[in-house]
């Protein structure tokens, strides 16, 4: 069974995504150790690139900002590495393509698995294209997150049948950040995936409240929140991991309630 499910075993899970090395490693520590001490079920941690084209400005900034302060994917490596002494909880790596292939795949894959990483998302890898990295993570054991979106459409049921780990499950067509409203019907979506999987599936991009995450939630099997967290990084710098655990925990409360 892999990892990533026992995320989904308590009831809804709450998923966190924090960039790595924003503003540094021993921040990004303290903030996932914050995160999961106050109920984050699974952690998305992002490696830095400079084209991110999923990300709003919020998450764009931050990887602007680890790339300046020099962060690298070794350095993430053996960061993820000493993490894994104490958190264990389940963890993925979102990033893109271009960082997995100019490190090689087999290499940064074999070394996802060597250190404890339990997923990979790649947000700019069609699911048609997956076969560039799936035998990789077939491999080593590590599972390949596919998004659904709006617009994946008569692909949904595809996408679904072949998931692993969870499915993410994108609210709103753009990239992400925080918005004051969700209105895709998501439910549609969901009834799609169910029918044809039973892996989890959970919803992000634009959630930051805990009403909207208790909404999403309710909708499927978890929430997903990264820009929201990524604000308090950028507001209250080395400060920010217990802003974070307070944030987390009514998140949390949130989707429980």
């Amino acid at each position: 069974m892999s990892n990533i499910k026992k995320a989904f075993e308590n009831g809804k899970a709450f998923i966190a995504f924090i960039t790595c090395g924003d503003p540094d490693l021993e921040t990004t520590a303290a903030a996932v150790h914050a995160a999961v001490e106050n109920g984050a079920d699974l952690i998305e941690l992002g490696i830095p690139f400079s084209d991110p084209t999923a990300e709003g400005p919020v998450i764009q900034g931050a990887n602007l900002r680890a790339l300046n302060g020099g962060i690298t994917t070794d350095k993430i490596f053996a960061f993820v590495k000493e993490l894994r002494k104490d958190v264990t909880v389940p963890i993925v790596f979102m990033t893109y393509a271009n960082v997995v292939f100019s490190y090689d795949a087999d290499r940064f894959i074999s070394t996802c698995k060597e250190i404890g990483i339990d997923g990979l998302i790649l947000p700019d890898v069609p699911f048609e294209e997956k076969g560039e990295f799936l035998p990789f993570c077939h491999k080593y054991g590590v599972d390949l997150v596919s998004l659904i979106a709006l617009t994946s459409e008569n692909r949904i049921a595809m996408i679904a049948k072949e998931a692993e780990g969870f499915l993410y499950i994108v609210s709103s067509l753009g990239v992400t950040g925080t918005r004051s409203e969700i209105k895709t019907d998501l439910s549609s979506i969901v009834k799609v995936v169910r029918e044809n999987t039973d892996i989890p599936c959970a919803i992000g991009f634009g959630i930051s409240t805990p009403e909207q995450a208790k909404k999403m939630a309710d909708l499927s099997d978890g929430a997903i929140v990264g820009s929201a967290i990524i604000k308090l990084l950028e507001k209250h710098g080395k400060e920010a991991p217990k802003h974070i655990g307070e944030y987390v925990k009514s998140m949390k409360e949130g989707l429980s309630s």
